[in-house]
């Protein structure tokens, strides 16, 4: 498996043109959508339940002021387990099949890590025959349309922000330490991107974004996958000595209130700067959403995976905030549910895309509208917005 890693992973590497660490903004101007908002900025953060976070004030006192003045769907869940099913199901309405979290590559293929028996989930086989046998032989190099190919087709622009990306279009699992992890960056999963030289170069390290965001080069599509220190996951006691970040570790027993601390600085630091810059001016939503819960169960809603005995396959309680620059209140949904598959079809609905796979199939009341607000804003020419600033 490890040697049909290396060949895999190489043969991606070289048909982006390698991974020079050369890195520049690549970003056309942004475009104006006909309706909706002009960015969406998708956050993924990771692995907590969503009484983790909301009310825990003492660790996440950002967090908790956000929730308190804007848009929070208290019943939102994972797709699945583990965390990169989450990430493709966000940008391609798909798991792509998959229950693991192994590297990108066209030769790689991997066994479920989850719901099997005595897998850290369930003592009890909760996969299909069929659904076990297809996961583990699916190649970690998918076909299938994400949401870059609808954007483009509608000349709307995209890109995607890593932090500690060693490289722009980099197509390795990790960097030194894993504070990288491809797992959390769904982009090099699809074939027509990780293999596409100029799609490529839109998924960049996380580095450029202040240089976007100051260059008035913001894109419509903004998906930023904080590093594993700053995204709430968090790493082993080791690597996080090695990165001088001790916070980050694993705890032995209990909550990881350090790596909840280092997230909600992150986003401390993160949201007023988007909201600082011209982009926001321009008409944009924050939604900042957790990839699945810390393990503790598996309910899920909205088009997730069925197994054995119709049992929902998925990723639990998981916390979601909505920001919108326009005409935001303070929502706290406590009834309706949704998932990443409720929020992908919203983002196509805000923008009249087609809908992908299990993004389809939602009615209006299902959607995630109301937390973004933005459907009737007067549009600001460019000149206009330049002679405001």
């Amino acid at each position: 498996m490890v040697f049909a890693a290396t060949v895999a992973l190489g043969l991606v590497v070289a048909g982006c043109g390698g991974t020079s660490t050369g890195a520049t903004s690549t970003s056309a101007p942004f475009a104006r959508p006909k309706q909706g908002p002009t960015h969406i900025f998708v956050i993924m953060m990771e692995n907590h339940a969503t009484d983790q976070i909301i009310g825990n004030t003492a660790d996440a006192p950002y967090i908790n002021q956000l929730a308190g003045q804007y848009g929070v769907p208290m019943k939102y869940f994972g797709v699945t387990h583990p965390s990169l099913p989450n990430y493709l199901a966000t940008i391609s309405g798909d798991t792509q099949g998959i229950w693991d979290d192994c590297a990108p590559g066209a030769f790689i293929v991997c066994p479920p890590e989850e719901f099997q028996a005595n897998s850290e989930l369930t003592s009890t086989q909760l996969l299909t025959a069929d659904q076990e046998t297809k996961s583990a032989t699916v190649p970690h190099l998918f076909s299938g349309q994400t949401i870059v190919d609808q954007l483009e087709a509608q000349k709307l622009t995209w890109k995607g922000y890593m932090e500690s990306m060693p490289s722009v279009g980099y197509t390795g699992d990790a960097n030194a330490h894993q504070l990288y992890r491809a797992k959390h960056n769904p982009f090099v999963y699809f074939k027509n991107i990780a293999l596409d030289p100029k799609r490529s170069q839109q998924v960049v390290p996380f580095t450029q974004f202040a240089t976007d965001l100051q260059n008035d080069a913001t894109p419509n599509f903004v998906y930023i996958a904080p590093n594993q220190c700053n995204d709430m996951h968090g790493l082993s006691p080791d690597n996080a000595k090695a990165e001088n970040i001790p916070d980050c570790g694993y705890p032995t027993t209990g909550l990881d209130h350090g790596a909840i601390k280092l997230g909600d600085t992150f986003l401390s630091k993160l949201v007023p700067q988007i909201m600082q810059s011209k982009a926001w001016s321009e008409g944009a939503v924050i939604a900042i959403v957790w990839d699945e819960d810390d393990y503790k169960g598996y309910a899920g809603c909205c088009h997730s995976s069925v197994g054995v005995n119709n049992t929902v396959l998925g990723g639990a309680n998981a916390p979601a905030l909505f920001i919108p620059s326009k005409g935001a209140t303070h929502i706290a949904d406590t009834t309706t549910q949704y998932n990443h598959y409720s929020l992908l079809a919203t983002i196509e609905k805000e923008w009249g895309l087609p809908c992908l796979v299990n993004a389809c199939g939602f009615s209006d009341d299902q959607l995630m509208t109301k937390f973004f607000r933005l459907l009737t804003l007067p549009r600001l020419t460019r000149g206009q917005r330049h002679a405001a600033s």
